[in-house]
């Protein structure tokens, strides 16, 4: 059978364990050659009953699974459950609840909600390339809407531009390319412009709104500036494209997710960001594809992931 185009074939495909080998097999081992993932010895042997491998090398744990040195391992949860997870996550607009995932597959909701965190580590990919060309930089607030409080509430919170009590995100992109995101402490010069200078390389041509916290980066950027109160497109010069992903972020954490706590956010906008940055050039299978291939060498615990040692932790950028 050719590979899946399509969920319902994804589904059927991975369905067969053999199937399900072949795929991870390929990513994992390109060359064919099965090594241990704990010593790289290639010194291994199927063990078809247990379906697992066992390692001659000399240590501890010597059998080793397709889960083993995945973000997938100690999972009780079967192979063509968690490739329909992943399948559902990349390629879905606007995203899958939890509730739903676990509908779908069966399993319980917080069990959903793990494996659903676990993918979007996976879908987390840092770069060391600098965004070049035409580049927007821009900063947004995720929190609850007005709209849906009590108005007593709504005095006391939306103060200001309205930011009281939400997550500043903070989005760059590179027009026709990709774009990044990270969670800031604040809209503040040092925050904004040091990711606009981690990011974005020098001499190209920057589009910003007319916040202060951007003055300055005339130095080391051709800096035009489009001032909202007075318009939103000047030629060249908006910011719409990163006013464009925004509102798929939003609309997805509003109509799909419903809430998303701060500690959580960095790991939506991981999801929301690979699915727009491979929207053009990929099918489906193909997303599907790249995000399984950056499952090796992650790994995301439970106490990891609901916050339990929340104190010590930072947003990754």
């Amino acid at each position: 059978m050719e590979a899946p185009k399509t969920l319902q074939d994804a589904i059927l495909y991975f369905a067969d364990f053999e199937n399900c080998k072949a795929f991870l097999v390929s990513l994992r081992w390109p060359d064919g050659v099965v090594k241990c993932p704990r010593c790289q010895s290639d010194k291994t042997l199927w063990i078809e009953k247990e379906r697992v491998w066992k390692c001659y090398g000399k240590h501890d744990q010597a059998k080793f699974s397709l889960k083993t040195g995945t973000v997938m391992e100690d999972s009780p949860i079967s192979l063509d459950k968690w490739l329909a997870a992943l399948w559902l996550i990349v390629n879905c607009k606007n995203g899958i609840s939890s509730c739903e995932v676990a509908k779908d597959l069966g399993i319980t909701q917080k069990s959903a909600w793990f494996l659903n965190h676990r993918i979007r580590m996976m879908l987390h990919s840092g770069s060391v390339e600098k965004l070049s060309g035409h580049v927007e930089a821009d900063e947004t607030f995720i929190g609850g809407k007005a709209r849906n409080m009590h108005i007593a509430e709504r005095k006391r919170r939306i103060t200001g531009t309205g930011g009281k009590d939400k997550t500043a995100v903070m989005g760059i992109v590179q027009r026709g390319g990709k774009v990044r995101t990270t969670v800031v402490s604040n809209r503040k010069k040092h925050a904004l412009q040091t990711e606009v200078r981690k990011h974005v390389e020098a001499g190209s041509a920057l589009y910003t709104d007319a916040l202060l916290s951007y003055k300055g980066l005339e130095a080391d950027y051709a800096h035009k500036v489009i001032d909202h109160a007075v318009s939103y497109v000047d030629g060249n010069v908006h910011t719409n494209t990163l006013e464009n992903f925004w509102a798929l972020l939003k609309r997805g954490i509003s109509g799909t997710y419903v809430s998303v706590e701060p500690f959580h956010l960095f790991r939506y906008l991981d999801e929301q960001a690979y699915r727009y940055n491979n929207r053009k050039e990929m099918n489906d299978y193909d997303r599907f594809r790249l995000a399984a291939s950056q499952m090796v060498g992650k790994r995301l615990t439970w106490n990891e992931a609901t916050g339990k040692n929340h104190e010590t932790q930072t947003y990754p950028n």
